[in-house]
């Protein structure tokens, strides 16, 4: 199984809080300014897949908060907080138990 964030359809550079995220989108995200949350999509299913670059470097310093919206984030009830400078990730949801889960980690 390769990496399936290949056909994500990129979008531009998002710099504030974005409206929901939209399975099958990647987003290059630059926390320069200020950190801040990009809430997942309301309702997922199996194989829906997000993905998000630090564009700027800066998620040590401005962390991306990843919103959970109610379906979990590798099998916890919280929003996943990303701290590491230049991380590049995707999220796959495969059920309700385990919800989003980190296919490179």
């Amino acid at each position: 199984f390769g990496d399936i964030s290949g056909g994500a359809s990129w979008q531009a550079v998002i710099t504030a809080d974005p409206a929901n995220a939209v399975a099958g989108n990647g987003y290059f995200v630059n926390t320069t300014s200020a950190a801040f949350t990009i809430t997942l999509p309301t309702s997922a299913s199996i194989g829906d897949f997000i993905s998000f670059i630090d564009y700027a470097g800066t998620f040590d310093t401005n962390n991306l908060t990843i919103g959970r919206n109610g379906h979990n984030i590798q099998g916890d009830a919280s929003d996943l907080t990303v701290a590491t400078e230049r991380a590049g990730f995707t999220l796959v949801y495969v059920d309700a138990t385990q919800g989003w889960l980190l296919q490179n980690n």
